[in-house]
């Protein structure tokens, strides 16, 4: 029979509260799943939080196994950690990683419950879904051997995409950030640091990922001739203002959007998103990647407390709810 479990909901702008969940009933070849670790995606998380998703995306935007619709409530997340408590016997107290909202409890079909890798801390996992966009960003990039990288915006994704383009041969990767303290979380994956004043100029790709119309126009001014221009933030509702005459169309800029939601054409073929999934789990079986996890909440104190931790002057990078 169906049975409730707490869950999180955005009910108004700025306003989070705990309600029933829906657990649905076990059926052959589901799982039901008991949540340990889930991570707040900063940027999305707090749009949704503001009512800043635009109407014309409100069904683009659902993420699985949502309930409620934009803009308010909703029942949001998309980055779960825990483990099997019933379903086929082989699969019982497996560590996985499920694309699901926050909830203490949840049941999905057996193929959406991704097998964490062995040595994989359950709350390093929480980032898969992060390392998923970086990956895609990568693709996206086409970043070559020898290429010179800039990365406007050292957050949680900016860090996972420099981490993945410092492994190309003789790649020289830069992020840039306002914070000065992202210059030690730059030097741990590879990647050299930058404010915004002495960003370097004439690069072969420029990746922005800080969401701000600022950052996108370093980037456009930082790209060398013929570069390729990544936008991989998401701004929801928020206008954003480029001049694209000064030198935008006589150095024949490119500029590209990056999005999770769909594995790029050159890769489709042979990439499904559960094989994206499975390398993005694979790649963080690297310590370093813990530095991006910097608050910790309790998942009952959630409705208290992550409005601030969302809020536009937050320092942080990756809250993560911890279950109990």
């Amino acid at each position: 029979m169906m049975q409730q479990s707490d869950a999180l909901w955005y009910v108004s702008s700025g306003q989070v509260e705990m309600r029933p969940g829906i657990v649905d009933t076990l059926r052959d070849g589901d799982v039901l799943i008991g949540a340990r670790y889930s991570a707040i995606s900063r940027g999305t998380e707090r749009l949704v939080l503001r009512g800043h998703i635009p109407s014309t995306e409100h069904d683009r935007m659902r993420c699985p196994h949502q309930e409620g619709s934009f803009p308010f409530p909703v029942k949001y997340g998309y980055a779960v950690v825990g483990k099997i408590l019933a379903g086929p016997a082989d699969r019982i107290g497996q560590a996985v990683f499920a694309l699901h909202p926050h909830q203490r409890q949840f049941c999905i079909p057996s193929e959406q419950a991704h097998i964490i890798p062995e040595g994989l801390p359950f709350r390093r996992a929480t980032l898969a879904a992060n390392m998923e966009t970086a990956l895609n960003i990568v693709w996206d990039a086409g970043i070559a051997p020898g290429d010179h990288v800039l990365i406007i915006g050292g957050g949680t994704v900016g860090i996972l995409t420099a981490a993945l383009a410092a492994r190309s041969a003789g790649t020289r990767v830069t992020i840039v950030d306002i914070d000065p303290s992202r210059a030690g979380l730059a030097e741990k994956v590879g990647a050299q640091f930058a404010l915004p004043y002495t960003a370097p100029a004439e690069q072969d790709v420029v990746i922005h990922t800080s969401a701000s119309e600022e950052g996108l126009r370093l980037a456009l001014s930082c790209a060398g001739i013929e570069a390729r221009v990544i936008e991989a933030s998401w701004y929801g509702d928020k206008d954003i203002k480029l001049n694209l005459g000064e030198a935008f169309h006589s150095r024949r800029l490119k500029l590209l959007s990056s999005q999770v939601g769909t594995v790029p054409a050159h890769q489709r073929a042979r990439w499904p998103t559960s094989r994206r999934l499975k390398v993005a789990l694979e790649l963080l079986c690297n310590s370093v990647f813990d530095a991006l996890l910097t608050q910790d909440i309790a998942f009952d104190d959630a409705p208290a407390q992550l409005a601030q931790a969302l809020a536009a002057d937050s320092s942080g990078l990756t809250t993560v709810l911890t279950y109990t």
